[in-house]
């Protein structure tokens, strides 16, 4: 039985950062993927999976939802260790849902907690224009991811606290403090 854990937050908010924090600490116990990531990897190994979400990707097209699901359950059943975390989804309602149903199906796969790392707008922003990576790090860019990221959160938010399985963590504070925190979090469920 595979554990599984999802980390949400805002874009700055750090949770891809502290999930391969949690992940080096735990290198025998916990396995970290970001979706994106989970997409690359897909792509890159050549799969009839994979070759149907490059054609998306290709084309500048979003990876339809039930492909986005199958990558992640094969990753999470792949995976070779017992605790999975994946960080930045559920991104929709849909997503959420869609993951939900696939969880129903799935005996082999526990959701064992989602944790939301929590920063105010002002924090996440001065975060992503701060570190202006690339092309994507604009104010334009961030205010539209931030919308994007906000809508579907009360739901999602009163979807798995319904559940108990909603936990948030202060974002704000020292990189160590909030994987100190999360990682006691996540040892604590398993």
């Amino acid at each position: 039985m595979k554990k599984l854990f999802l980390i949400i937050g805002a874009p700055g908010s750090g949770k891809t950062t502290d999930a391969e924090l949690i992940e080096k600490r735990n290198p025998d116990l916990i396995k970290h993927y970001s979706t994106g990531d989970l997409l690359r990897a897909e792509v890159a190994s050549g799969s009839e999976l994979g070759k149907k979400i490059k054609q998306y990707i290709d084309n500048g097209k979003l990876v339809p939802l039930e492909i986005v699901i199958n990558t992640i359950k094969n990753a999470i059943e792949k995976a070779d260790k017992p605790v999975v975390i994946i960080d930045g989804f559920p991104r929709s309602v849909e997503q959420m849902k869609a993951l939900d149903e696939m969880l129903k199906e799935n005996k082999n796969i526990e959701l064992v907690e989602v944790i939301e790392v929590d920063v105010s707008e002002k924090v996440a922003r001065e975060r992503v224009l701060g570190r202006a990576r690339g092309a994507d790090d604009n104010v334009e860019v961030f205010n539209n991811r931030m919308k994007i990221y906000l809508k579907p959160l009360p739901e999602i938010e009163k979807f798995y606290s319904t559940q108990n399985k909603l936990v948030k963590i202060n974002g704000e504070r020292s990189i160590e403090e909030i994987v100190d925190d999360m990682e006691k979090e996540i040892k604590s469920k398993i």
